[in-house]
């Protein structure tokens, strides 16, 4: 997937360029985050992309020179590492935040005590260790759950309640959670994520039609 799009285009009312997200990386390979196409010609334009990998995913064509009469052009690629303090001052840290969507699909929409797969707005955040009892809101202590198997559990532990945990909390590492951040992945960069997911992810779970 390439997009070819020219600065006039751009500045044309109502003609926003539909680019894809561009996954960075640090120069030792490492993901990092999603950028837009914008963040990706500043890092073009200021020299600090390392390197880069996976597909072009944009063109950008400017100005003309006046002295030469050519465009100027921006080729970006779909992955890029970029070099220097600029990355490392924007490092998140290693566990990712927490919220429901990135928590069902975790789970890939299996309620953790029934086993039934059910869309995001049938499920609800269960904290395995309810706060009563000194649980936190954290990765390893919550589960995807339906209402029903929720409220049945209450303020009480899967043992307490009598409910088996059908499978083990875990924090995602940072290349699942920029899997799990972005509905429209390239090709190219699932690929290159995927390989940085390890074995136990549910991710390598197909999530039931």
């Amino acid at each position: 997937m390439s997009i070819t799009v020219r600065s006039e285009e751009i500045t044309a009312a109502g003609a926003t360029p539909a680019f894809p997200l561009i996954l960075t990386l640090d120069s030792n390979g490492i993901p990092h985050r999603w950028i837009t196409w914008q963040h990706a010609c500043f890092y073009y334009a200021k020299d600090q992309v390392a390197w880069a990998a996976g597909e072009q995913a944009f063109t950008l064509v400017g100005g003309r020179n006046r002295l030469s009469g050519e465009r100027s052009k921006i080729v970006a690629s779909s992955i890029i590492a970029i070099r220097g303090r600029a990355m490392a001052t924007r490092a998140f840290s290693q566990v990712p935040p927490l919220n429901n969507r990135e928590l069902f699909h975790r789970d890939r929409y299996l309620c953790a005590y029934c086993g039934h797969f059910l869309p995001g707005a049938k499920l609800t955040r269960d904290h395995v260790v309810p706060f009563s009892r000194g649980g936190r809101d954290a990765w390893m202590n919550v589960v995807a759950a339906c209402r029903p198997c929720n409220e049945r559990k209450s303020d009480r532990t899967p043992e307490k309640a009598r409910m088996e945990l059908l499978y083990l909390p875990y924090v995602p590492n940072r290349a699942e959670y920029l899997i799990l951040t972005n509905r429209r992945i390239l090709a190219d960069q699932m690929e290159f994520l995927a390989q940085h997911v390890p074995a136990q992810s549910r991710l390598h779970q197909p999530v039931a039609q």
